[in-house]
């Protein structure tokens, strides 16, 4: 919700002061992750070339409520932005869901290419006819299985697992093809039920997987790298139908250069992250059998076609 700081009066005008607007922004984890890291760039961003007419309060560690409670907030307009994985986004925009798709993406360098293209911009307009207003495709990783119980080298590994998911049926069903017994729960409920052994495990990118902590109540990483998750940058559309077309634009390019810093940390902790976590204690299984997922999957990508189209997942596949 915007909230005016200072009352433009007349005299403070004819001064050419103008009035601030305090924007608060949302988000799932630490100040120091890689949300933390492209919600602040944007921050800076909006208030450098607004000249301090907007400024934002942020929010990190789900302090507004778990990802899919964030994003309706924005819906409804409670709630000015939020910085969130696509997990729970495709409750609200459906046709988001494909890039939840097990094993589509390549590697980082495709999926990147896939969402800063014609394909992520097409999504970003769907979000328009749904009451959201999408700035930019950020990141949050390749997702990857931890648990407390064995390691996991192939799929048949991951049989009887109960493990943590999102509110998201795409993850689900492919999930339940490895024998996985899907969990969904909010995300600032996870530590909790780790450390109490509610749920054996769970699945995200290696830098919420550092955030979180994940090391104090899991032993083992393997890096399955069976999701790629984007990230994005949503903004009411309440406080886009106020903005004048020059702060737009300074919206947009704020967003832009967010996607790049936020992109850019999880490189950082993609790279250095693996050695934190062994030093922490966690076992890491590097070297999984990927084509054992792939093989496993197979009967979901039937139904993902039916849902989504074979030719867009095609579409998704074929970009280089």
């Amino acid at each position: 919700m915007m909230v005016p700081v200072a009352a433009a009066t007349l005299s403070a005008v004819a001064m050419g002061v103008q009035a601030q607007t305090v924007l608060k922004i949302g988000y799932p984890t630490s100040p120091q992750s890689h949300y933390g890291v492209g919600s602040s760039t944007f921050c800076e961003e909006i208030k450098s070339g607004t000249e301090g007419r907007y400024v934002c309060e942020e929010f990190p560690n789900s302090a507004l409520g778990g990802e899919r409670e964030m994003i309706e907030s924005v819906q409804l307009g409670t709630l000015d932005l939020v910085n969130t994985s696509t997990g729970p986004l495709g409750n609200f925009v459906p046709s988001v869901k494909i890039v939840d798709i097990p094993f589509l993406f390549r590697d980082y360098d495709h999926a990147r290419k896939v969402m800063d293209g014609d394909i992520g911009e097409k999504l970003l307009d769907d979000m328009q006819e749904r009451g959201l207003v999408g700035l930019a495709w950020t990141e949050n990783g390749f997702r990857h299985m931890t648990n407390s119980v064995r390691p996991i080298v192939k799929a048949d590994d991951a049989k009887g697992l109960k493990m943590r998911t999102m509110e998201n049926k795409v993850h689900m069903d492919g999930y339940k093809t490895f024998g996985i017994l899907p969990t969904p729960m909010a995300f600032p409920e996870l530590f909790t039920a780790l450390q109490q052994g509610t749920v054996d495990g769970q699945e995200n990118p290696i830098p919420v997987i550092l955030a979180s902590k994940f090391s104090q109540v899991q032993d083992h990483l393997s890096l399955t790298n069976h999701v790629y998750s984007p990230a994005i940058l949503i903004l009411s559309p309440q406080v886009w139908n106020e903005l004048s077309d020059a702060d737009k634009k300074v919206f947009k390019a704020a967003a832009q250069k967010a996607a790049t810093a936020q992109r850019k940390k999880v490189n950082d902790d993609e790279a250095n992250g693996i050695a934190i976590l062994r030093k922490d204690g966690m076992q890491v299984v590097e070297q999984v059998d990927g084509e054992s997922f792939r093989q496993a999957i197979t009967p979901a990508y039937a139904d993902y076609a039916k849902e989504f189209g074979a030719d867009n997942i095609r579409a998704i596949q074929a970009v280089q």
